[in-house]
């Protein structure tokens, strides 16, 4: 299996030797600048040759290493980026607990904010969606297996208590966007972004409705469809690999669940508009998406090497964007944040146990760059900085909604 577009590991250079020069007065001015932007976190710095920097406060928590001189200065010009390069290649190492580090670095960074015009890149348009979608969608079935569950549903679970299994959280989380939606037997349902098909499957089979499911990767496409043969449920799922600017027909529920970030900030009009002409008089839609408190563009690093192109936005911005200008109500607002650091704790934990696996199927550079990748998705849920939306919203003249939210 080719691996993505990752530089060539060097991670094993860097596990047993240090750079044979010591570190310069500018080497150190440079880990004493990275350190004041960490604040008061509670992190340890240190360099290839032994130089320490020691948290102003309290105990570390752990340590970050630079190994060379090139990862330090790279960090220092553009952190966002580089320091998940540095990670990924091995030039940067940190000895201690992963996510909890990780944790206590976002908490004392500043909010982030507008990327210089000469770091950006470039939107989602048509071609670009598919290409974006290959690159992290396509990477394989046999890889995603390795560590979602057994529905392999590649979305923020629902956990009714704190305590219940993955596979039991995924499933209440389909149930949970089926009845959120009021679904009922013989309606038309349409899914904009359907992964593996795991919801279309559920909604037909559990609640008697019928379902056209959009998805632009052929690696999840093929899976759907096969299993929708497997399981007899082809006659009431359709599985449609192509965009969902190219949805037609009229349907009684329009879902998306963990697409919209993948839209693009400048499509959300465009979303809008097919969600609008979808949906019938007494339509209603689910929007299940990862998002922001303030406007900022996601991380530059996770943009690069996971997410190209992706945004995770406000509820102003979808609110303004996708559903005011078609009158549409909103039902209901419920943010899951906890419920998605849950998840990608289940999700780390069962890499972790198959990153041999994955090292085999790609190398030792791109196992890096998801522990990493799951390592920080987990700490930006867990402190705040990334919020998870389920919006519900209907026709502004639509009467067939809840009464009160316990009757829903």
């Amino acid at each position: 299996m080719k691996a993505p577009d990752y530089p060539h590991t060097r991670a094993t250079l860097y596990a047993d030797a240090r750079p044979a020069t010591a570190s310069t007065a500018a080497d150190r001015w440079a880990l004493r600048r990275i350190r004041a932007q960490l604040g008061a976190a509670a992190v340890r710095l240190a360099l290839w040759d032994g130089f320490v920097l020691e948290p102003a406060r309290g105990p570390a928590l752990g340590t970050i290493s630079v190994r060379t001189r090139r990862a330090l200065f790279s960090w220092l010009w553009d952190p966002e980026l580089n320091f998940g390069e540095g990670y990924m290649e091995g030039s940067i190492d940190i000895h201690g607990d992963l996510p909890r580090l990780l944790e206590e670095s976002y908490r004392a960074l500043p909010s982030p904010g507008a990327r210089p015009w000469w770091r950006s890149q470039p939107v989602n348009d048509v071609r670009a969606a598919r290409e974006h979608v290959h690159r992290h969608y396509d990477l394989g079935n046999d890889f995603y297996r390795l560590w979602l569950d057994r529905e392999m549903v590649y979305t923020c679970a629902y956990f009714p208590e704190r305590t219940a299994s993955l596979e039991d959280a995924q499933l209440a989380k389909m149930d949970l966007v089926c009845r959120k939606l009021r679904l009922q037997p013989g309606e038309r349902v349409v899914e904009a972004g359907c992964g593996w098909g795991s919801l279309a499957l559920h909604m037909a089979r559990h609640y008697g409705v019928t379902v056209r499911a959009f998805n632009l990767s052929s690696e999840q496409i093929a899976y759907a469809r096969a299993r929708a043969r497997e399981e007899a449920m082809a006659w009431r799922v359709e599985f449609v690999e192509d965009d969902y600017r190219n949805i037609t027909g009229q349907y009684d529920a329009f879902v998306s669940v963990g697409m919209l970030e993948h839209v693009g900030k400048p499509d959300y009009g465009t979303f809008g508009d097919v969600m609008h002409r979808s949906l019938n008089g007494a339509g209603r839609a689910l929007l299940h998406f990862i998002g922001r408190n303030q406007a900022a563009p996601l991380n530059a690093w996770i943009r690069k090497r996971i997410f190209p192109g992706a945004y995770a936005p406000t509820l102003r911005e979808v609110f303004e964007r996708v559903l005011e200008p078609h009158d549409f109500s909103v039902l209901d607002v419920e943010n899951l944040r906890l419920h998605y650091a849950k998840t990608l704790e289940h999700w780390r934990l069962r890499f972790d146990r198959s990153r041999g696996a994955a090292v085999a199927m790609f190398d030792e550079t791109f196992a890096r760059a998801w522990e990493l990748y799951l390592a920080g998705s987990q700490a930006s849920f867990s402190t705040g900085g990334m919020q998870l939306f389920q919006v519900v919203a209907a026709r502004g003249a639509a009467n067939s909604i809840p009464w009160t939210r316990v009757s829903g």
